[in-house]
């Protein structure tokens, strides 16, 4: 048998997520009052969140097999905010707090201005039923 070479890293698992969050919290932003495409989003932004800070780990063991120890932990630091506003983004949209969850993710929206993503973007919609999913992992 011959090797399998992967062509999806985890780099770009990472920025398709990060498109996928960038995307959702435009469309959050356009909503007037919440509803469920509202709890889809925000499901969708939490629990993209939290599968970003799983790439984070899978980044740095190769760097820090080669002891470039300072680089790891400079990636840690650099998105160790990403899993606490995962969690509490997750909290708030369960609670139904939309003003929490709108700052949330103006925040979150701050820290990801760097991305661009075309108005023309071809991700189609990845919040769809992100909120049964968030459901189903809380009862877990």
């Amino acid at each position: 048998m011959s090797r399998v070479i992967q062509t999806d890293g985890v780099g770009k698992e990472r920025n398709r997520l990060l498109r996928g969050i960038v995307i959702s919290i435009r469309e959050l932003m356009k909503q007037s009052k919440p509803d469920s495409k509202t709890k889809d989003l925000a499901a969708f932004i939490s629990i993209a969140l939290l599968a970003v800070d799983l790439t984070i780990e899978r980044t740095v063991a190769p760097w820090e097999k080669r002891n470039y120890w300072v680089k790891a932990d400079t990636f840690r630091q650099e998105w160790s905010w990403v899993k606490p506003t995962g969690e509490q983004l997750r909290t708030a949209a369960l609670d139904d707090n939309w003003p929490e969850v709108a700052g949330l993710a103006a925040a979150v929206g701050a820290r990801l201005a760097k991305i661009k993503v075309s108005d023309r973007h071809r991700m189609g919609t990845p919040w769809v039923g992100a909120w049964n999913k968030l459901q189903q992992d809380k009862d877990d």
